[in-house]
């Protein structure tokens, strides 16, 4: 699946960035998907074990944590969860600072918000807003900048929506082109 550049909208503010995306998918199935194939979708690269991560889970109530499982038994808390809302929106205490490294002190943790919003067709806009970028301290600015760009909030949407497409290229061209044939039979004889 290709995502087109105008299919992720980004905003940003002083404090704060948003972006958002539309699946093809209801909001109780987005929802879902976003919190029990996080393993699946998450960027690598946003997670302290890297390729050697073993599991990553989303305990899905108020008070819970979004954390990773290394090896070893390795456990790195990324967020706390603040509201659960199923499935309409999440509000997480971002507990990763601008240096990635995680933060435990809750007046020096952001915001993150993801809302789950129905649109025609059965589809799902996603809005997420990251805000408090200001309570990391120093290097906020350029921590709001990286993940407000390409290769941050945007790009991790960007791989959720992926994860959520249609895997049309999963099947093999044969059974494809066998497919059609078959469907063209049955149309002729129609």
């Amino acid at each position: 699946m290709t995502i087109h550049a105008r299919s992720i909208e980004k905003f940003a503010c002083d404090d704060a960035v948003a972006c958002r995306v539309i699946v093809a998918l209801s909001p109780a199935a987005t929802f879902e998907k976003f919190r029990h194939d996080i393993l699946h979708w998450w960027p690598r690269e946003f997670t302290w074990s890297v390729d050697s991560i073993e599991a990553m889970y989303f305990e899905g109530r108020k008070g819970g944590m979004l954390w990773e499982r290394g090896p070893e038994g390795f456990r790195c808390d990324m967020a706390r969860v603040m509201r659960w809302v199923p499935p309409e929106r999440m509000v997480l205490r971002w507990h990763i600072g601008p240096n990635q490294l995680p933060e435990p002190n809750p007046a020096r943790a952001s915001e993150v918000e993801i809302k789950f919003i129905p649109e025609e067709g059965g589809r799902t806009r996603v809005e997420l807003e990251h805000r408090g970028f200001s309570r990391h301290g120093a290097g906020a600015v350029e921590y709001r900048a990286r993940m407000g760009g390409p290769k941050g909030w945007p790009n991790i949407l960007k791989r959720f929506a992926e994860h959520c497409a249609p895997q049309l290229d999963a099947m093999p061209t044969a059974a494809i082109i066998g497919r059609l044939r078959a469907v063209a039979l049955d149309v002729a004889r129609a």
